[in-house]
């Protein structure tokens, strides 16, 4: 008996076809196995799945499978769902085993059809109806997207928090491609896999200004791992205002604010003293206290030493969760312009504190440089998305880079308390 599952039967009738002047189908010898009517395979295949309660479960693959032997070999399968989609499936090259290589979806109607081939060359046909259930076990995969709606500056990163975590590459990559932002001018921009249940999403550049953007899941009801199936998620939506990024030179004491790249300010302002110097890089503005109890006791410095602080603080703009603030200093003011003597913090007088906290929002950009202070980090205290450059962005999506080879843990830091 041939080996070759799919061809037998059409080679048969190309046989005769040719070999037989007066055959004009496969029928034409009423003598020969393949003129009969298919017999009822049922007794040749076994259909092996099932959840337990009549309905198969749609987390296992189908198969089909024949008993072999005698009773021949399965020469062809189809699937199909209610609406006549196919089901993608794969014939062992011996005929002994069919099997879906693509999910199937829960709650769905299908049809089976298997044709046979005993050894004498008859063939066999089998029909078989199913409905698929609900897989067991089932775990839905939730998104919740951040920040909250509102109005953002130009370098709010989007978020995304799973309700499981996801540690398969093939599963991040289908989640990755389900989860949708969109913005109002178009942008190009990515995901990029901060730890195993958090996403963050930038642009390429900063969000235009005065963008709409809206992200949301397509992962509802699809299939994205073992047991594991899209659930539920709400909309978000966001808008973005000027272009606002305050730029603080360490060495030369300053900070320089530009609203859409022209400058609207420069304020004296004093950093972090050595010991404590003011992190590097560009920070996205967290949130705003118009009060803020500073302790040094916060950060490590224990009280009554010569470093120890107790300070009310006002007009304090938050840039990491580790407690460095951009705030009123009056108690520095002689130092401010000429001198770096905080703890971290970017200080200035009152009534420029007052100004900067009424300027700026969450979102909008606070860059350091010339601090001999460490790099800011990308992920774990605060929003340090900027700090990655296009190329180092992309290997963080699932979709486009490696995930594995830039998989920073997401709380590198505490949550501290200020740090003044």
């Amino acid at each position: 008996m041939s080996n070759s599952p799919r061809t037998r039967t059409v080679l048969s009738c190309t046989l005769v076809a040719a070999l037989g002047a007066g055959a004009t189908a496969c029928g034409g010898r009423p003598d020969h196995p393949l003129s009969a009517a298919p017999y009822d395979a049922a007794s040749q295949v076994v259909f092996n799945n099932s959840s337990g309660t009549g309905k198969v479960d749609p987390d296992q693959p189908l198969e089909i499978i024949s008993k072999g032997g005698k009773q021949g070999r399965i020469t062809d399968v189809t699937a199909t769902d209610a609406a006549g989609r196919f089901v993608a499936g794969r014939l062992a090259a011996d005929g002994t085993r069919w099997h879906t290589t693509t999910p199937l979806a829960a709650g769905e109607h299908y049809t089976v059809r298997v044709s046979t081939e005993s050894t004498d060359g008859s063939p066999g046909r089998k029909v078989l109806a199913f409905d698929t259930g609900v897989p067991s076990k089932k775990r839905e995969l939730e998104v919740t997207f951040g920040p909250e709606e509102g109005k953002y500056g130009v370098g709010q990163p989007i978020i995304a928090e799973l309700s499981e975590e996801v540690t398969d590459k093939a599963t991040r990559v289908t989640i990755e491609r389900g989860l949708r932002v969109e913005s109002q001018p178009s942008v190009e921009g990515s995901w990029y896999w901060v730890d195993d249940q958090t996403l963050h999403y930038r642009p390429k550049e900063y969000w235009p200004v005065n963008a709409s953007v809206r992200a949301h899941s397509n992962l509802k009801g699809i299939k994205l791992g073992e047991r594991l199936w899209g659930g539920n998620s709400a909309d978000l939506k966001i808008t973005t205002g000027d272009r606002i990024v305050a730029v603080t030179d360490a060495s030369a004491h300053t900070m320089t604010v530009y609203r859409n790249g022209e400058e609207i300010n420069t304020i004296p302002v004093t950093t972090g003293k050595p010991g404590f110097e003011t992190r590097n890089g560009i920070k996205v503005v967290l949130g705003k206290e118009y009060f803020v109890r500073m302790r040094g006791t916060s950060v490590g410095i224990a009280e009554g030493t010569s470093e120890s602080y107790n300070l009310p603080v006002y007009y304090a703009t938050r840039v990491t969760w580790s407690g460095e603030y951009v705030h009123a200093a009056p108690w520095s003011v002689s130092s401010h312009g000429s001198a770096n003597v905080s703890h971290g913090c970017t200080g200035m007088s009152t009534g420029n504190a007052a100004w900067f906290y009424e300027t700026i929002s969450q979102g909008d950009l606070v860059k350091v440089v010339n601090s001999y202070g460490d790099d800011m980090n990308a992920f774990g205290n605060g929003y340090g998305d900027w700090n990655l450059d296009w190329d180092e962005w992309q290997e963080g999506s699932a979709a486009i880079g490696n995930p594995a080879k830039r998989t920073p843990p997401a709380t590198q830091l505490a949550r501290l308390r200020p740090q003044v």
